[in-house]
């Protein structure tokens, strides 16, 4: 047997301390994606305009130097030739440079948003690989919260990151040539300290910053989820009058992403500070050493001017590299989250040698199969079950017995512990998933619709549908007429999980959408446990045609949904203890018996209870 757990929290603590260029590795092959040379020749010019602009923009002080210097001279002639020039030059490539940058920006714009699409495909692709198992520990909000700040993480990295952080290194190294070659070292020494105390500070406080940015995106994800699923059991909240409970367990959480938030600004307010001080004193050196060398005459006030602009320039940027350092570093963080949901192992797979699933006829046997949620707790112990082509076996039991586990197997959101479950003699782990989804039809207890039209939930059970199609679907389900009388028909919004259609008309449409999908295997999952008796019987009829030349396995809390059933099997406590006919077995008076006699009770029960008032009224 496959073993899979969920990674514990220590663990993924630690893969979110991996190293950010670990992380920047892993989004490396979206920005050059194999054999797609268009994007592969954007990311080479925007690469080249990168350089260009960055060439531009560290010569352009030189021509501001040379236009001063012009000024200084005497004659009109060198005034209106040199300096007049020399003004228009740099403006020119003053202009030259953004030009340059846009074009750079507009050229990768393409291969940005296409490796964005790409990674929240693989994400959304990936999750809906991910096992029952994973689904039911997690929280739909918290995973959409991940994917949100993941994709958002990977925009910032590649709009800032590539065209802020190697841009300035690449500018920071060309104004250092130059003013070393140009002035001397002691220049080009007092900048290398500035810039050097600057980053160091900036890493090391926003290293702290970001553990505190974690602790604020976590309490942000606990509100959110704990929203969603307020939210989502709006309809049990007002039944129970707990609006105020909800608002207050919801301002429990928003407390502790406020106490965190305000770590955050305090410690950004203590950064920016520290900033300021370390550049202002740079800068404040730099024009002192400046100053002096013009009065000495070793300067001339050209170069003075230089020297500022070459200051300001880089000074200019640092001041953002402080922003765009703290938001990489957050960035991050929240890629890390997401590539953790990336690396999550599926616990059930498809083998290697795995073969399309073959029906011929139908027939499901489970051979001595044992299954446990968890090693403490067995749920199926040695059960052995065949289910002829085509014939209709039920499976009853108390609540726990293990007969909706059956159904899971089946469909293998999880494999057995031991023994085999086998259609027509193929083993479901040795056969694709996606072919064993297709040939197996699902009508559950509850049936959860989309938030769209009848139409579109009806269509989802088989792609391509004509209307004509999905129209018969809806008759052999009963529910065509309904439809047809609302003024919108088939373009009537179902609401969020079908909450504007009443449980009989939503389970009407799950059995048109599986009727539409037509699949030779069948299962009923307490699919009328959940309506009331008048609706069960109406919606009874649309199942049994449903279930009309399929292989059907009827999982029922209701016997009385099930007495024409080919067959019936009664497990308790993960074991058959008796199997046959609705006649035979209330013949042996055994473990079936009780429960039919128990449940007709309680309807005779439930039917004195409805006419007593009426009883009452007419005494009256």
């Amino acid at each position: 047997m496959q073993q899979w757990r969920t990674a514990s929290p220590e663990e993924l603590a630690r893969h979110r301390e991996r190293s950010g260029w670990d992380i920047i590795r892993k989004v490396a092959p979206y920005l050059w994606p194999e054999g797609e040379r268009e994007i592969q020749r954007r990311v080479v010019i925007a690469m080249l305009a990168l350089v260009l602009s960055k060439v531009v923009a560290a010569t352009t002080p030189q021509l501001y130097r040379l236009a001063v210097d012009a000024l200084a001279e005497d004659g009109v002639s060198v005034f209106i030739l040199g300096a007049v020039g020399l003004t228009i030059a740099y403006g020119l490539a003053r202009f030259m440079s953004i030009g340059f940058q846009n074009l750079r920006d507009a050229v990768f714009a393409k291969v940005g948003q296409r490796a964005l699409r790409r990674l929240a495909l693989e994400t959304f692709e990936h999750i809906h690989q991910l096992s029952m198992r994973y689904h039911i520990t997690r929280k739909t909000g918290g995973l959409s919260r991940i994917i949100e700040r993941g994709v958002k993480g990977v925009e910032f990295l590649l709009r800032f990151m590539l065209f802020s952080i190697g841009p300035l290194v690449l500018e920071l190294l060309l104004i250092a040539a130059i003013l070393y070659f140009q002035l001397d070292a002691w220049y080009l020494a007092v900048i290398v300290v500035t810039i050097a105390a600057y980053v160091w500070f900036t890493f090391k406080v926003t290293e702290w910053r970001v553990k505190l940015r974690r602790v604020m995106n976590e309490q942000d994800t606990d509100a959110n989820q704990k929203a969603i699923d307020s939210l989502l059991n709006f309809e049990t909240v007002k039944y129970f009058g707990a609006e105020r409970r909800e608002a207050a367990r919801y301002d429990e959480s928003m407390k502790g992403y406020e106490a965190a938030a305000l770590k955050t600004a305090y410690s950004l307010a203590g950064l920016n500070v520290g900033q300021s001080l370390i550049i202002t004193s740079g800068l404040v050196i730099v024009m002192v050493m400046a100053a002096i060398g013009v009065e000495n005459g070793t300067l001339t006030v050209g170069q003075f001017v230089m020297v500022n602009a070459y200051m300001v320039q880089i000074t200019m940027p640092l001041n953002f590299l402080g922003t765009v350092y703290r938001e990489i570093r957050q960035s991050l963080v929240d890629m890390g989250e997401m590539f953790d949901l990336l690396g999550q192992p599926s616990e059930i797979s498809d083998k290697p040698d795995a073969k399309m699933l073959k029906v011929d006829g139908g027939q499901i046997a489970l051979k001595d199969v044992a299954f446990g949620y968890d090693e403490e707790r067995p749920i199926l112990k040695g059960v052995s079950l065949t289910v002829g082509a085509g014939q209709n076996v039920a499976i009853v039991g108390s609540s726990g017995s293990g007969k909706s586990t059956i159904g899971r197997l089946l469909f293998r959101f999880y494999d057995v512990n031991s023994g085999a479950l086998e259609i027509d003699g193929q083993d479901v782990r040795d056969v694709t998933q996606q072919s064993l989804h297709d040939a197996i039809g699902v009508v559950p207890q509850d049936t959860v619709l989309f938030n769209d039209t009848i139409r579109y939930n009806i269509a989802y059970g088989r792609d391509n549908a004509t209307e004509e199609d999905i129209v018969e679907a809806a008759k052999a389900a009963q529910i065509h007429d309904f439809v047809s009388s609302l003024p919108e028909g088939y373009d009537t919004a179902v609401g969020e999980r079908g909450l504007k259609l009443s449980g009989g008309e939503k389970q009407r449409v799950g059995i048109a959408r599986t009727l539409l999908k037509n699949p030779p295997l069948l299962l009923l999952d307490e699919a009328t446990s959940a309506l009331d008796t008048e609706t069960e019987l109406s919606i009874k009829e649309a199942l049994a045609r449903a279930g009309e030349g399929r292989t059907v396995i009827t999982i029922a809390h209701r016997l009385s949904t099930i007495a024409e059933a080919d067959r019936i099997v009664v497990l308790e406590q993960g074991e058959i203890v008796e199997e046959g006919t609705h006649q035979a077995l209330l013949e042996q008076d055994g473990r079936y018996a009780q429960l039919w006699q128990r449940q007709q009770s309680d309807d005779v029960t439930a039917d004195l209870s409805a006419s007593l008032p009426l009883a009452s009224q007419a005494k009256s």
